[in-house]
């Protein structure tokens, strides 16, 4: 098909309350994002393993079945071709919550009038990658997860790269609770999310306070985990605060876990827990800790739901010991903790320092 058609996968999160949250969450954001895409793609072609997703859409909506053993890049490459898609744009679920219908729409012509170019907003851990020609995806090793489909395209088959703004509209996606806390405070979320997060019974306290340094000229925040340069220059340059960056395993990848080193955790098994969240308190008002640097320095697995309860700050519902021990420590640290993934110290920074210039009496974009 000619013409720009959206991709959306949606699926992979299940199991214990706290994960059913965050792919409930991320399927309120695919409905927004479906919606938000009228008109600017055709087709739309939604690939879930949830059969429910495809109740109530619009009926100009595909609806492909992804049940079975699941192959990222054989499924893309199944779709695009089954489809004769010449310009496909694939958006991970649980993405770009925050991007409008104006810059859906933008991406859209930009990909409409580009020859042999791929679009995406990062090229190392890519949850929206454009690109055309849709045949290009026969000269790719064909990646298991999203995360290196743009620098494959880019690389193998040799189409241009383009970047996509480093904004929290292109940057922030859902992938944590932490994630779904700062969607609750976020003003520019579609009709589904902002509904879905509203039912959320979820205390969002310890994360407003932390958020409120970020405006405060007398206030130090410490950041430590995965940061990239461009949340580095949005801190220094959309803040009041002082920052302290703490940057370290940007290259993280889950199956070299055991070949991950972290200052803080080198730190925190010299001292101990408590002494490790004391010493938070000591170089900052808040922190904002991108934990999973630190579980896999200590060499740790715990399981998706305990990651999850961590973000929280839920000890009590946690099984894996070291896990539950090092969440009540960060809930009794002297300052607010805030835990999280990659995507709380990158989109999910971007996406606060937004919120922070609305409280203080600006504008989002």
């Amino acid at each position: 098909m000619a013409g720009p058609s959206l991709i959306l996968f949606l699926g992979g999160m299940g199991g214990s309350p706290v994960e059913e949250m965050v792919a409930a969450c991320r399927h309120a954001i695919a409905r927004d994002t479906i919606e938000r895409a009228q008109g600017s793609f055709q087709p739309i072609i939604l690939v879930t393993d949830r059969e429910a997703m495809g109740h109530g859409l619009v009926p100009w909506v595909m609806v492909e079945s992804s049940q079975g053993p699941f192959h990222f890049g054989t499924r893309l490459r199944e779709v695009i071709e089954r489809h004769d898609i010449e310009q496909p744009f694939y958006v991970g679920g649980g993405s770009i919550p925050l991007l409008s219908a104006p810059e859906l729409g933008a991406v859209a012509q930009q990909l409409s009038r580009a020859t042999d170019t791929v679009i995406t907003n990062n090229p190392y851990s890519a949850d929206i990658v454009a690109f055309t020609p849709g045949k290009a995806i026969d000269a790719i090793d064909l990646p298991a997860t999203d995360n290196l489909l743009a620098q494959l395209l880019a690389h193998q088959a040799g189409l241009r790269q383009v970047l996509l703004p480093r904004t929290a509209a292109y940057q922030f996606d859902v992938d944590t609770p932490t994630d779904v806390l700062v969607l609750k405070l976020h003003p520019n979320l579609g009709n589904h999310t902002t509904a879905y997060v509203d039912s959320l019974d979820l205390d969002t306290s310890r994360l407003e306070v932390a958020m409120s340094y970020l405006g405060d000229e007398d206030a130090e925040v410490l950041v430590a985990g995965r940061v990239g340069s461009h949340v580095w220059s949005q801190l220094e340059g959309g803040t009041a605060c002082r920052v302290r960056i703490l940057a370290e395993e940007r290259g993280m990848q889950a199956d070299r876990r055991s070949q991950v080193h972290s200052i803080l955790g080198f730190y925190l098994e010299r001292v101990g827990l408590h002494r490790f969240f004391d010493t938070l308190g000591e170089l900052g008002h808040a922190a904002f800790i991108d934990s999973r640097v630190i579980f896999s320095h200590l060499g740790l697995r715990p399981s998706r739901s305990d990651r999850f309860y961590s973000d929280l700050g839920q000890p009590e519902k946690i099984a894996h010991p070291f896990i539950r021990q090092f969440t009540q420590a960060a809930v009794e640290a002297p300052i607010p903790v805030i835990l999280g993934a990659h995507s709380l110290v990158s989109g999910g920074l971007l996406a606060l320092i937004e919120i922070a210039v609305v409280d203080r009496g600006g504008m989002v974009r």
